[in-house]
């Protein structure tokens, strides 16, 4: 018994004796490499356990992680098995002193907290001949609440780079937003030749008070050169920049300004086709104009829609939008075109627009206005003003009160000799004789010979031309494109217009059309595109046809000789 229990205890010493070098590397720790570094440069935190992957998260508030790593080593020391997990991350400052790294928690255990040392450099301008500097441009150092502050980044770096990264961290207190795309440029300083790359963005505030704009930061390799390569001046081509940070002075909201809150450098109206003439029936094009220096397009309000009661309606097409830069000023243009349908011919006033803004420059509040249009308003086609809508309680203008009339011609009928009206009735009765007779005619079937010689014709049109197509889907209102080709058709609607289309797309188009305004779905601007493509040699007519097949045969056939 004895025998067989020495047996069992000297494997089980021997593994308690493996055992004892995995414990020792059971604990975990954190290490960084190197402890001290300059502002711009990266850092490297190595964490070593067998718990797992750190979480990195605590890191974020003072770094920015760049690349992660990990590997395991499994080495015999002292007659055991040692196993070694170690994750790495690249860590940069956010900012110059002493900074904490936080602990991580690695599985069930937690790392202890670090200390790094990150000394301020001297920033590098374009007087001190640096190799790469980074430059931050504000348009406004005491903006407004809510206003759009352009924010301009230029990275300027003399070496070739084969690698790199310029960022710009966001403000607590604010949101910052990229815009647009990077631009190149070569630029001459001090006897120097620098590749610049520009990047814009929009900082937001949101709160008042001390705005710390962070320095934007820039960290990448050159490419080297065949000298440096060759005598070795090369380096590891590490490239390092960053521009001082920026404290910015935000003003809260002014108690005296206008609804809604509009912040601007400058606003400007104006109109871009005003006619002084129209027609009853016919649309009238206006289009307006805004420029806003300091907006974009979702800060700024949508242009108003004039209100002219029951003397016309207005159609208000969706505003286009184009935002650009000016300097590192943000500029957004507006324009909105309204098509304008006067109902009755005189003089028809339209009220010009109205916006009311803050001007951030002069701190005061300020409307932009245009003046009200005046259009000369006549009868539509042939003299005949639209269809207005009747007013049973009102008298027409030179009347008496409406029920009066009726009682007049009541008695103008009793007044009126009976021949009148025996002759009316007698040239209906002849009128529908006519009618049986042309319509017995038409019945007849025609010869053989006649209908293999006949030409299908073209449906009788109305008046109005190609160019006066062309024209009307240039400038005009798809109020006035719908008129031209219900005259070209010599119809009164646009579903008319359709069934006598020949051309699939132009049917298709006009559908389209008649959705996207009634439906408001759709995009009016590409439709004006395919319209003028569609359209670009006039409509397309469908031509009668000869003679009705219904596939059936005749009913009285013709006689073969």
């Amino acid at each position: 018994m004895k025998r067989r229990h020495e047996r069992w205890a000297l494997p089980a010493l021997a593994l308690w004796l493996l055992w004892l070098p995995l414990a020792a590397m059971a604990q975990t720790r954190a290490w960084l490499e190197p402890d001290t570094i300059a502002a711009g440069d990266s850092v490297t935190l190595n964490v070593e356990t067998d718990q797992g992957a750190p979480d990195y998260t605590p890191l974020n508030v003072d770094f920015a992680l760049g690349a992660q790593s990990s590997s395991r080593q499994v080495q015999w020391s002292n007659g055991g098995m040692q196993r070694r997990d170690v994750y790495t991350v690249l860590l940069t400052p956010r900012r110059a002193g002493v900074v904490q790294v936080p602990a991580l928690q690695v599985g069930a255990a937690r790392t202890a907290p670090l200390t790094l040392q990150v000394n301020a450099a001297a920033v590098a301008t374009a007087q001190s001949n640096a190799a790469a500097f980074v430059e931050t441009e504000v348009d406004d150092d005491t903006p407004y609440v809510q206003q759009s502050v352009g924010v301009v980044v230029r990275l300027y770096f003399a070496s070739q780079l084969a690698s790199g990264e310029l960022v710009l961290d966001t403000p607590q207190g604010a949101s910052l937003q990229r815009v647009g795309e990077d631009r190149t440029d070569v630029r001459q300083i001090n006897g120097r030749r620098y590749n610049v790359v520009e990047r814009r963005f929009l900082l937001i505030p949101e709160r008042s008070g001390a705005l710390r704009l962070p320095g934007a930061r820039f960290s990448g390799r050159s490419a080297g050169g065949f000298f440096d390569d060759f005598f070795g001046n090369g380096g590891d081509g590490r490239m390092n920049a960053a521009a001082p940070e920026r404290t910015l002075q935000v003003r809260e909201q002014p108690a005296q300004a206008p609804q809604p809150w509009l912040p601007l450098h400058g606003l400007q109206l104006r109109y871009t086709s005003a006619p002084a003439t129209a027609r009853t029936g016919e649309a009238a094009t206006v289009v307006v104009e805004a420029v806003a220096n300091g907006a974009t397009r979702a800060q700024f309000t949508d242009l108003p829609v004039p209100d002219l009661g029951d003397a016309a309606q207005v159609f208000a097409e969706p505003a286009q939008y184009d935002e650009t830069f000016t300097g590192s000023t943000p500029r957004l243009k507006v324009t909105r075109r309204y098509s304008i349908v006067p109902r009755t011919p005189g003089e028809l006033v339209v009220p010009g627009p109205t916006l009311a803004w803050w001007n951030v420059d002069s701190g005061s509040a300020q409307q932009a206005r245009l003046p009200e249009l005046r259009l000369a308003v006549t009868a539509g086609r042939g003299g005949v003003p639209a269809a207005q809508p009747i007013d049973t309680q009102s008298a027409l203008p030179g009347q008496d009160a409406a029920p009066a009339a009726p009682t007049a011609l009541a008695a103008t009928a009793r007044a009126m000799p009976a021949w009148p009206w025996m002759a009316a009735v007698g040239g209906l009765v002849l009128l529908w004789l006519l009618t049986l007779l042309w319509g017995w005619r038409r019945g007849r079937p025609v010869p053989a010979g006649q209908v293999q010689g006949q030409v299908a014709s073209t449906p009788r049109l109305g008046g109005g031309s190609t160019a006066d197509l062309r024209r009307a889907l240039d400038a005009d209102g798809f109020d006035q494109v719908q008129a031209q080709l219900c005259a070209m058709a010599g119809v009164d609607r646009l579903e008319q217009v359709i069934e006598r289309l020949a051309d699939a797309e132009q049917r298709q188009v006009l559908l389209d059309l008649q959705q996207a305004r009634w439906g408001g779905q759709g995009e009016l601007t590409a439709l004006r595109a395919r319209l003028r493509v569609a359209f670009r040699d006039g409509p397309h007519w469908s031509a009668t046809p000869a003679n009705d097949d219904t596939g059936l045969a005749p009913l009285y056939p013709t006689r073969r000789p």
